[in-house]
């Protein structure tokens, strides 16, 4: 039977920015009373607060030192887990519930640590590649992933007969560990960026959230995992920053709270079946960093409650929040409520007063002869990640202030999409891209007033590449800019994937030359997204990817001194080629390149790109058709005349024009591959077939997948 929730926001207090996982719920005293909260921020600070008559009171403040990027509660296992550990840079702190620091430890990392799990007398962190496991603050285990690792827990329960360390790792994999060995890998449908234990009493079960939003539950045993369900991200909604599982609805099972980075708060129940149902829905302005469940505001009202980027601690809580009505519908607010909003008023006439003082100091200082203008620092949280569903980079940019205007420039082709959750009033500017390192794109966004996050959508040409930048410019007095850059890479429509078809039509390049394992791994990572920065261990190494738009799949095996690529795209090699060729001549070195040219391959690729552009083109033909439909509609008063196609064409007419205004060049990105496809295939046998290119266009605008692949054998 599915219950209805109805939950309440209140804004409890702001502390500075916070990263992910940095906010905690102290166990509660008793059955129903209310929990403290402890926060640690990028200012280096811990807060721990509880609330008392409805104001949030401080338990603990701790000085400020160090960002912090983690926190995580212990104690004796057993014990209410009340202990409050934190990380920053290479150390992990241990604070009391009263806020009295009893640990300092150095973990001796070369790196920062950005993953922590505390488990009685266990600590387990990791850095960017490195995971270390201490007991007593004694080493114990070590172990080097072949990839980013994004966070990390650990299993114990009486089923097992050790701990169990799991690491989420950014190549979509799920690596369970058994002392500095690797025991096992969990492949998932996106890369991991938060692990949850599901049931803290039996755990076995881990919940994940993936940077695409997807979500799932892995059953853990100590030699293999079987998935109990994922979850799509149907909606296109956010990243999952953070997890935690609690009994909201009050149904005695417990409940799945999501955080996403596009601050979209989530309840997920359970029904009969065993996969979870969406219960409830609130949407912030920023990302929500933190979310845990309990309670919090006042004795026996559960909450959901929340941390977001810009330190922002709010609950969303079961208590009712409303106002009586008196006579002659007067409201009357409680005594409590009253002196809220006088606290409040007070509070917000001190800040106006602190403000013009503020305004009046500046301005007078910067009359001064000796005047000093300090450039203030701000920061921003920025994600720059392909979207698999449609082909497409994610932007996003996250300030800790309101963004007044965004500059986007590019010196390579790139395409700006639509993004419905955008409401920035952008504005082009022409562009000579003749020039050397001229630009192909000047776009500005000026933001509406309180925005602080910006999320834009932009599609690349493969074999393009070059550096697209972000000038942004925030509501600060002085003026003041950061700029951020991000590599569009050669093949940037490639994702990670764990395996490649074998069946297919596959060409090889083989490149030999006098170049190190390190030196090959850096032009990979050049060519391709999702490699990770770091020289893996060992000789050699194979990644294998596909490629969003079109499906196509590579593989690359190299080690020192040679370096192997099987695609069944043909243009794909052709990239690689001239890119890695291009690397080697600036470095100096000499490379023996072969080919192996697969001609089953061109017809294949085709095949591939067929059913994309007969729906691209059938779509243009129908949006070509809405303007005259209307006006025969309008003419004869009525659409009862047309045929039945005519007829839906005008209904679905809202639908196909937001589609086709969705999906700006489609066509042309289509017949452009076609084209490099074309081209790319008499390039290898030594041919120019530049010449016959219009006559290829001919055919694609009278589009038969049979007059095509004739033509592409006759040529």
């Amino acid at each position: 039977m599915k219950m209805e929730i109805y939950l309440n926001r209140v804004d409890y207090m702001q502390v500075g920015v916070t990263s992910q996982k940095t906010m905690r719920l102290l166990p509660a005293l008793g059955k129903k009373a209310t929990q403290k909260v402890a926060i640690a921020d990028h200012n280096g600070i811990v807060t721990c607060f509880g609330m008392k008559k409805g104001e949030a009171v401080p338990v603990f403040k701790t000085l400020p030192g160090q960002k912090i990027v983690r926190m995580d509660l212990g104690g004796t296992v057993g014990t209410p887990q009340e202990k409050i550990f934190v990380c920053c840079g290479s150390q992990v702190r241990g604070f009391t519930k009263k806020g009295k620091q009893f640990l300092t430890f150095e973990a001796n990392l070369t790196e920062t640590i950005n993953a922590m799990h505390v488990s009685g007398t266990d600590l387990f962190v990791c850095a960017s590649y490195i995971y270390n496991h201490y007991c007593d603050c004694k080493d114990q285990d070590y172990y080097l992933s072949g990839d980013k690792i994004n966070d990390i827990t650990c299993l114990s329960s009486e089923n097992l007969t050790r701990l169990i360390p799991v690491l989420a790792c950014q190549d979509r994999v799920l690596r369970v560990l058994q002392g500095s060995e690797l025991a096992y890998e969990i492949e998932v449908p996106g890369p991991p960026s938060v692990l949850e234990l599901y049931n803290k009493d039996e755990e076995e079960e881990i919940l994940y959230g993936t940077t695409d939003g997807k979500i799932g539950l892995v059953q853990i045993g100590e030699h293999s995992a079987a998935t109990k369900w994922e979850m799509d991200n149907d909606k296109k909604k956010g990243g999952i920053l953070c997890i935690d599982t609690y009994d909201i609805i009050g149904d005695g099972v417990n409940d799945i709270l999501v955080g996403r980075d596009d601050g979209t708060i989530e309840v997920y129940g359970f029904d009969s079946n065993s996969e979870p149902t969406l219960r409830f829905e609130h949407v912030l302005s920023e990302s929500v960093t933190s979310i845990q469940g309990g309670c919090v505001g006042k004795e026996s009202y559960d909450e959901v409650l929340t941390a977001t980027y810009t330190g922002w601690v709010t609950g969303l809580t079961t208590e009712p929040q409303k106002a009586e009505a008196g006579h002659g519908d007067v409201v009357r607010m409680s005594k409590e409520i009253q002196s809220k909003v006088e606290a409040l008023r007070t509070e917000l006439e001190q800040l106006q007063l602190k403000v013009m003082q503020g305004r009046e100091k500046y301005q007078q200082n910067a009359q001064s002869s000796t005047a000093v203008s300090a450039v203030p620092i701000f920061s921003i949280n920025d994600k720059f990640t392909l979207c698999q569903d449609d082909a497409s980079y994610s932007l996003t940019l996250e300030v800790q202030t309101a963004i007044d205007h965004l500059l986007l420039q590019s010196d390579v082709p790139i395409d700006l999409l639509d993004v419905d959750k955008n409401s920035a009033v952008v504005s082009f500017s022409e562009c000579d891209s003749e020039q050397p390192n001229g630009n192909f794109l000047l776009a500005t966004y000026r933001c509406q007033a309180n925005t602080t996050r910006l999320e834009l959508k932009v599609r690349s040409i493969e074999g393009q590449y070059g550096t697209l930048q972000a000038y942004i410019t925030p509501r600060l007095q002085p003026k003041t800019c950061q700029v951020r850059q991000y590599q569009i890479k050669p093949l940037s429509l490639h994702q990670r994937t764990h395996s490649i078809d074998q069946d297919r039509p596959m060409n090889r390049l083989s490149l030999v030359g006098q170049f190190s394992f390190a030196e090959i791994h850096s032009w990979v990572v050049f060519c391709l997204p999702e490699v990770p920065e770091k020289t893996p261990a060992g000789d050699c190494i194979t990644f294998c990817f596909q490629n969003t738009f079109l499906g196509t799949q590579l593989e690359s095996t190299y080690c020192k001194g040679e370096v192997h690529f099987r695609s069944d795209n043909i243009s794909t090699i052709s990239i690689l080629s001239d890119v890695l060729s291009k690397e080697a001549t600036k470095k100096k070195i000499n490379l023996n390149i072969s080919y192996d040219i697969n001609d089953n391959s061109v017809s294949h690729t085709l095949k591939m790109i067929h059913p994309k552009l007969e729906y691209q083109l059938l779509l243009a033909r129908k949006v070509q058709l809405i303007d005259a439909l209307k006006e025969l509609q309008v003419h004869e008063g009525n659409a009862d005349f047309l045929i039945p196609e005519y007829r839906s064409i005008l209904d679905e007419s809202a639908n196909l024009l937001e589609e086709y205004k969705k999906q700006p060049a489609h066509l042309e990105r289509l017949y452009g591959m076609i084209t490099d496809l074309f081209i790319d295939k008499f390039k290898f046998k030594g041919q120019n077939v530049k010449a016959k290119v219009s006559s290829l266009l001919e055919i694609l605008d009278n589009y038969d997948l049979n007059s095509l692949l004739e033509f592409f054998c006759e040529a």
